[in-house]
């Protein structure tokens, strides 16, 4: 259980109301008691949040079959109409869902605003997408003209979405989004600190017109409900640590199901030695300090040319501070850095600099929390000096911290940028864009920015975003992130029964017309 501050007293605003919450938690599938509901900016203890139980887990997965039946043979174009619904309806209520982000989670208002941004992006890409993904495709046979060949795609059935903390509205939407679009029905399980946004977007599917019994939620620790919840469900959709995506991945894997998987990162940063530090300083501050640090794309690493390492560390620094200075706990847009999730994630971050410090690392800037702003705040960090024997080097830390390195040339910077176990993402800046950008394709990560943080790759909904390495299996957006709620079914057509062995011919005879065949299709481009 994450630390609370006692005595403390909630400061919600005047939107979330004690109803509100009350009708909120009855999505939740109950029947293994309650946790407490945190505000991270006090401490305060504000509620209480249904659990599921394993019983309720596999009651909710079955419901969500039987709606699933009659949703997958409803025309696609009806269940659009839901989804365009659905997403004017997020737009229109846009300052709520800030709110019960920034109760949860702690970031800004500004950040909180972007996050329910991306679901809107993504449901429009697919409002003007789907029909054409999802239709039949019709391709040529083994024999042009003779047979065919039929391309269907039909939903998997029901999708379990297992959302983290640090980005919950948008992560368990845009992923569940695709999900019903396809045909699926959808079991949510946000994280228990999160899960407030997440059931207020279920109130507004449901309002936009999805059928009730379509989406369930399901709340619990992950070793309490996640392998009943993998063991029931078609598919699984997880956003989360790499230690857990391996169980999860392990479990679908014995269950024979697919499952799409975005872990962590140890995402590097190039500064090459034409890069202009006027765009790049502001542009890496945000990469580093986005959401608190707390991204999974985020940037904890980055080496910058020796010409330009000394202006840019002073640079960086400063720009470090006074984001620091303007840090602050309120539900509207004056502060420009937040919170941490909690105390204990506070914690976890801050004994990776407190190692780095004892190994003998330098911290430039911060490296201490702040209290007087709220619990879990942390000031942002800059280290030098970093090793690979300390735990920030080659671990995720997910927090306010970076580690800046120097480099000489090109081919170093590719190495040290390389040297890791994750591959989510990176990031490169320089002048010469086509330069900056062959640099980039070198470099072991699913995506790749230039002259961006991650911003750039993540907001391009028409295409594939995943990890490499051990950052993951699978991807979002685009096409690949809708079909991968279906299952790809082939219909083969015979026309003329020509494949089939003739009667009365010797086998000889068939074998030289089927070799002259061949020969004669390949020779004229038939196939």
């Amino acid at each position: 259980m994450d630390a609370t501050t006692d005595g403390a007293t909630a400061t919600l605003p005047s939107r979330i109301t004690p109803e509100l919450i009350a009708r909120l938690t009855d999505y939740v599938a109950t029947g293994n008691g309650t946790v407490d509901l945190v505000e991270v900016y006090t401490g305060a203890v504000y509620g209480t949040l249904p659990q599921s139980g394993t019983d309720q887990v596999a009651a909710a997965v079955a419901t969500a079959r039987t709606a699933q039946k009659k949703w997958a043979a409803t025309p696609l174009s009806e269940r659009l109409a839901v989804f365009q619904r659905f997403h004017d309806l997020i737009l229109e209520n846009h300052e709520i869902i800030s709110d019960l982000i920034q109760i949860g989670t702690g970031k800004t208002r500004r950040m909180a605003f972007e996050e329910s941004c991306d679901t809107p992006m993504v449901i429009s890409h697919y409002l003007k997408t789907a029909k054409r993904v999802l239709a039949p495709i019709k391709r040529a046979g083994g024999i042009p003209f003779v047979n065919a060949s039929i391309e269907m795609h039909k939903p998997k059935g029901v999708v379990a979405v297992i959302s983290p903390w640090n980005f919950p509205f948008a992560i368990s939407l845009s992923d569940s989004a695709p999900a019903f679009i396809a045909g699926n029905g959808v079991v949510l399980k946000p994280d228990n600190k999160t899960a407030l946004c997440v059931l207020f977007a279920v109130d507004l599917l449901i309002k936009a017109g999805l059928p009730r019994d379509l989406v369930q939620v399901v709340c619990g620790t992950g070793p309490d409900i996640g392998p009943t919840l993998i063991d029931n469900v078609d598919y699984v959709m997880f956003t989360g640590s790499s230690a857990t995506g391996r169980i999860i991945g392990s479990q679908a894997g014995a269950n024979v199901i697919s499952c799409s998987l975005e872990l962590g990162g140890k995402n590097p940063m190039l500064i090459l030695d034409d890069a202009d530090l006027d765009v790049t300083v502001p542009g890496a501050v945000f990469a580093v300090y986005g959401n608190s640090g707390q991204a999974c794309m985020h940037i904890e690493r980055i080496y910058v040319h020796e010409s330009k390492y000394d202006e840019f560390l002073r640079r960086f620094t400063e720009a470090a501070e006074e984001l620091g200075k303007k840090a602050g706990a309120a539900y509207d847009f004056e502060p420009e850095f937040g919170s941490l999730v909690s105390v204990d994630h506070m914690e976890r971050v801050s004994a990776h600099i407190e190692d780095a410090k004892a190994k003998g690392a330098t911290v430039v800037t911060g490296g201490y929390p702040r209290p007087d702003l709220g619990p879990a705040f942390y000031q942002p960090t800059v280290l030098t000096g970093v090793t690979p024997d300390m735990v920030h080097a080659k671990a995720e830390t997910f927090g306010p911290v970076v580690s800046i390195y120097k480099f000489r040339d090109v081919e170093e910077a590719i190495r040290l940028a390389n040297d890791t176990d994750y591959g989510l993402n990176a990031s490169v800046w320089g002048k010469n864009i086509a330069r900056a950008t062959e640099i980039g394709a070198r470099l072991e990560a699913g995506n790749v920015n230039i002259n961006d943080g991650f911003i750039t790759s993540y907001s391009s909904k028409a295409t594939p975003s995943g990890g490499v390495k051990q950052s993951g299996i699978g991807t979002r957006h685009g096409d690949a992130g809708l079909l991968k709620y279906t299952d790809t079914v082939h219909i083969g057509v015979q026309k003329i029964q020509v494949m089939a062995a003739r009667a009365k011919q010797p086998y000889a005879q068939q074998l030289k017309s089927t070799l002259m065949t061949l020969k004669f299709m390949r020779r004229f481009g038939i196939r």
